[in-house]
């Protein structure tokens, strides 16, 4: 997983084991002694994580928390306070200043690693959804909305009844919420699970199998009443790998049985706001949005979203300078497939395609119909060779397996062109999208003039 981290530490000894760490795991890694020093290097750069030696006494570094927080964009900064004092007092004070979590001097790489993959991925879905709801509002899609005033719901899964009751009692004492308690038996059968704002998961229960908390979590995740709900597992102290393995299977947390019911609360509030806000931004935008920008043949983005949509990926782009790339897809002789076929043949061509294209693109990528068969793809945080390999692994996938008719009685071969130009931000303020558009738009008519079937790179520069 990619993403720029900056690291806040004045024991150089720590900032360099930090650094070569992450750096093996393929982050951007920033190293600085002080708070002064970080404010110059975030005004800078602003970076996805921060990594910030909590005990340190140079600074009063829970004040620097709170400032982090205070400040401009600070609610899309991901903070974990590291080398806190392993007691529920100081993780919750670390918590409390703002930290989305804290790690121990002493943790496993396996342990931290994961946390950061798991806050990351958090992360990315909430910019995912903010940046989508920030298109709608500007195709002017904000409409009147009534919050959520329902209680939100918390379910504790356990087949111990005593330890249930005790989790039960702890979040009842700091959470105004609706909490339950289900045997994990039958737990994801019930109405109540499919309810749930926040799964909390009894794991200190020694004699049960580790693959049934496993299995839990994935099952939690796949299906479509809980998958949006959060998750905070209870483990047995000193579970670290354990603890990495669940959070790489989608837990959003995951606590150890020396946790005190104020800590427990704090976490579970975060992650229920958290899970909340999402809610609301995915109604905005598929309820306020998506009937007006989809094309209502193939399901995508239509190109007055693309348009709009594309302005808020540049403007990203600058902010955080990351490079975008864009790519114009054409199919090769359409006209002559809707000639000896029929437009309904074309159609149900034009709907496989998107299909293959939404299957090649990660969560964050525009993709959007553009034209009759023409079609547009957005992929923030992409230089020139990663979007090169995409644009030949989409030219693979569509000419790799021929289309099937409707009437399954015959099957097309159908081959795409495709045209790509890279903002490598290289000059001064964003460039106008007309400009990148027409280069990918002239990188597609290279691709036709050289004989179809093929990917061309625009090499002008930006």
């Amino acid at each position: 997983m990619s993403g720029r981290i900056l690291i806040i530490d004045s024991v150089a000894t720590h900032r360099i084991v930090l650094k070569v760490k992450l750096t093996s795991a393929q982050y951007a890694v920033e190293t600085c002694a002080t708070t002064q020093d970080a404010d110059r290097l975030i005004s800078t750069n602003m970076p996805d994580l921060i990594l910030m030696n909590m005990s340190d006494a140079k600074d009063d570094r829970l004040a620097y928390c709170r400032k982090l927080r205070a400040r401009k964009g600070g609610e899309r900064l991901v903070i974990v306070g590291i080398c806190v004092a392993d007691n529920s007092r100081a993780r919750f004070a670390a918590l409390d200043a703002g930290a989305d979590d804290v790690l121990p001097g002493q943790v496993a790489d396996a342990l931290m690693q994961a946390r950061i993959r798991s806050l990351l991925r958090r992360r990315n879905v909430g910019l995912e959804w903010q940046m989508r709801d920030e298109t709608s509002r500007v195709l002017g899609f904000d409409e009147e909305r009534i919050d959520y005033v329902i209680p939100a719901v918390v379910s504790v899964i356990t087949d111990r009844h005593d330890t249930g009751t005790t989790f039960v009692e702890m979040l009842q004492g700091g959470l105004n919420y609706r909490v339950s308690l289900l045997n994990s038996a039958g737990a994801l059968g019930s109405t109540a699970s499919n309810k749930t704002d926040l799964f909390v998961i009894d794991g200190t229960f020694t004699d049960r199998p580790r693959a049934s908390l496993f299995q839990l979590i994935s099952d939690i995740h796949a299906r479509d009443e809980t998958r949006h709900a959060t998750k905070i597992v209870v483990l047995p102290k000193g579970r670290h790998n354990q603890a990495a393995m669940l959070l790489d299977l989608g837990a959003d947390d995951v606590v150890f049985a020396d946790i005190t019911a104020e800590e427990l609360a704090l976490r579970a509030r975060a992650l229920i706001a958290h899970k909340l806000k999402q809610d609301r931004l995915r109604d905005r935008v598929r309820n306020g949005l998506l009937a007006a920008v989809t094309d209502p043949l193939t399901g995508l983005y239509n190109r007055r979203y693309a348009q709009t949509h594309l302005q808020r990926i540049a403007e990203q782009a600058y902010a955080s300078g990351r490079e975008y790339a864009v790519m114009v897809v054409d199919i090769d002789y359409f006209k002559a497939i809707n000639d000896d076929h029929g437009h309904r043949v074309g159609d149900d061509i034009l709907c496989q395609l998107a299909d293959r294209l939404r299957s090649n693109c990660r969560a964050i990528d525009l993709l959007a119909r553009i034209g009759g068969e023409e079609f547009l793809v957005a992929m923030p945080n992409t230089s020139k060779n990663r979007a090169h390999r995409a644009a030949e692994r989409m030219r693979q996938l569509v000419n790799s397996t021929p289309f099937q008719l409707s009437d399954k009685t015959a099957a097309i071969n159908v081959t795409i062109s495709v045209g790509v130009a890279v903002d490598d931000l290289e000059g001064i303020g964003a460039p106008a999208l007309d400009t990148l558009f027409d280069r990918a738009d002239a990188a597609l008519y290279q691709s036709k003039a050289a004989g179809r079937n093929m990917v061309s790179i625009s090499e002008a520069a930006a």
